[in-house]
């Protein structure tokens, strides 16, 4: 402890003309006021305040700050507020730590409760994606556009773009989205556009599940899910089955009209999914290294599966042998560069409208291809191999494995009475046209 000739009261002044002697290390000075405040001087020229008292049975010295960022009543009163803690037994490193700490954690807690829904998204998108496929994660993107571009298609005659059903949720802080919050949101969505509006909603109920049990986030959100409520889901709605397919009867104008679309690759495309009873984004992502034309066979990315390898027909093999080589996707796009065809359905609506068929969506063709052959009476393994469809029983999923030749001698069958059936003429002996290179 200091000696009585080392300690003053200490003033502006005497702080002020304080120094350290020559040939000395440090020099300290005690305070007459707050006896354990002592003013440190080093050969620099640089002085601080620092605390000084007896913890335990040992000498806890701390330090306080210069002079430059502490007046004196500061220091003082800094040195009283640590002796208040000895006397109690307390540690003031201990202290300041543990209030750093909780300083600290409340800095954060306030970070996570500003955050908003927007961002807690784009980081679960971003964590998640590598599970999901492409049309998966297109959806989530698509459905939470903030829209506003300006556009001439798609727009019903406004000319831009617009939102997407999920995007007035996400720009709201995430502690926001309530049970409250997402039944107004349902009960507005489910009036305007209640098909998409309940496909963002399952997207919803995921995004706040990985919310709950992530470290981040998992403090703001309800415990129970805010988005599963009995009332979110009467206002969206339930999803009627699609009973949209294709009659036998209307093959023929179907294929009429399709074969005369100005848009070959459209034209085959639309031909293939119908064929093939394919998912249409299968069909549309499609490249060249998928077709093997050795064995006859076509890869297809599958979302159930990773993939699944089909037949390759003949009308379809001619259909493919007649396209133009513009990218490695086998239905490119004559707009952009290395990219499938966009918005295949536009021509197929008006390719409807021609042939008079009432609304068919793209799926559709898919359950027209399920449709059509019962008429064969082919095994349902058989059509579920070929389109993809999980097997539905056990000696199914775990005994039949049925290879590329006997899923051919069904697939061609399939192939030959569609066509018969809507009256094209094919010589299924006939080789394909040669591919060509533009």
């Amino acid at each position: 402890m200091a000696e009585a000739t080392n300690r003053v009261r200490l003033t502006a002044g005497r702080v002020a003309a304080f120094s350290c002697p020559p040939g000395k290390s440090q020099k300290f000075l005690w305070d007459t006021d707050v006896p354990t405040l002592l003013l440190r001087a080093t050969p620099t020229g640089r002085k601080t305040y620092a605390f000084e008292s007896r913890l335990h049975g040992k000498t806890l010295r701390l330090s306080i700050g210069t002079i430059e960022a502490w007046t004196l009543e500061q220091a003082r009163e800094q040195a009283r507020a640590y002796s208040v803690m000895i006397d109690k037994g307390l540690d003031p490193r201990e202290v300041e730590q543990q209030q750093t700490q909780e300083t600290k954690a409340r800095q954060e807690a306030a970070k996570v409760q500003a955050v908003t829904a927007g961002v807690a998204w784009n980081a679960y998108i971003e964590e998640r994606k590598r599970h999901w496929g492409e049309h998966h994660l297109g959806d989530h993107v698509r459905l939470a556009r903030a829209g506003g571009q300006v556009s001439a298609r798609g727009t019903r005659g406004r000319g831009k773009t617009s939102a997407g059903p999920l995007h007035p949720l996400l720009v709201l802080p995430l502690r926001d989205l309530t049970t409250s919050t997402i039944e107004a949101w349902a009960a507005q969505e489910g009036q305007a556009r209640p098909t998409v509006a309940r496909l963002a909603w399952r997207l919803l109920r995921a995004f706040l599940a990985w919310c709950s049990e992530h470290p981040d986030y998992a403090a703001v959100v309800p415990n129970i899910n805010p988005a599963k409520t009995r009332k979110a889901r009467e206002s969206l709605g339930k999803a009627g089955a699609k009973q949209d397919a294709l009659l036998r009867e209307q093959l023929a104008s179907w294929f009429d009209a399709v074969r005369a679309l100005r848009n070959p690759t459209i034209s085959a495309y639309l031909q293939v999914v119908l064929l093939t009873g394919a998912r249409p984004g299968e069909i549309q992502a499609m490249e060249w290294e998928d077709i093997n034309t050795q064995w006859r066979g076509m890869t297809i990315r599958d979302k159930v599966e990773g993939e699944r390898v089909i037949p390759l027909t003949p009308y379809i093999h001619h259909l493919l042998a007649s396209l133009p080589r513009r990218s490695r996707h086998v239905f490119a796009s004559n707009r952009a560069e290395d990219a499938p065809i966009t918005e295949p359905n536009h021509a197929h609506d008006r390719a409807c409208q021609v042939a008079g068929i009432p609304h068919l969506t793209l799926n559709g063709l898919r359950r027209s291809f399920k449709s059509l052959t019962e008429w064969l009476e082919v095994p349902a393994g058989v059509v579920a191999q070929i389109q993809g469809h999980k097997p539905s029983a056990t000696a199914e999923k775990h005994y039949t494995v049925r290879p590329l030749d006997l899923l051919r001698l069904h697939h061609e069958r399939i192939e030959a009475w569609i066509l018969e059936q809507a009256e094209v003429q094919f010589d299924a002996q006939a080789l394909p046209g040669k591919l060509r290179a533009v």
